[in-house]
């Protein structure tokens, strides 16, 4: 049994100003779902608080998960002012590469999400040297959805480890047979 202890038992009230987006999140809500979360957190309160890294450099919490939580927060001012302008945060101890993995893994978990803006996040891992096994075991995708999600970045570097060649005829006849 390890000492492991989940963050969520180590929610902490952060002044929105301390906090800011991440750079990569390929999470889109709609408007029309937008009214519903921030009508949600009007009803219900912040039930569920957003997942950050703290970069001590800068004294501020970059999101790891709950834009659109923190986007409510900043947007509507009776939650505002109710919440005193605080928005209720866990920290998480991961380096670039694993927040990101951990941000698919939230987003997939539910919400839409943009092909160009996944695409680029997968260009952006692969260009720093993360595999395709580390990127379909981190967001939780398949072969096909990955390469698919290279194509659609059409950068040949995505490519550069991966050997193909064409079939002869003789090949695709026996392989259709």
């Amino acid at each position: 049994m390890s000492d492991f202890r989940s963050p969520v038992y180590h929610v902490q009230a952060v002044p929105v100003e301390k906090i800011r987006a991440n750079h990569y999140n390929p999470n889109h809500v709609p408007p029309k779902e937008m009214k519903l979360l921030e009508l949600s957190i009007w009803e219900d309160g912040y039930t569920m608080p957003c997942v950050c890294y703290y970069l001590p450099d800068e004294d501020i919490y970059e999101l790891v998960d709950g834009f659109h939580r923190y986007t409510v927060l900043k947007t509507s001012k009776r939650i505002y002012r109710r919440e005193k302008g605080l928005l209720p945060v866990v920290v998480i101890e991961k380096d670039l590469s694993n927040r990101m993995a951990s941000t698919i893994r939230h987003n997939r978990a539910r919400g839409v999400h943009s092909i160009d803006l996944m695409s680029n996040l997968v260009a952006e891992l692969t260009r720093a040297g993360m595999s395709d096994n580390w990127i379909i075991r981190h967001f939780g995708m398949d072969k096909d959805e990955l390469l698919r999600l290279k194509q659609v970045s059409g950068l040949a570097e995505l490519f550069a480890d991966k050997e193909f060649s064409i079939p002869n005829e003789q090949e695709e006849i026996i392989r259709h047979e």
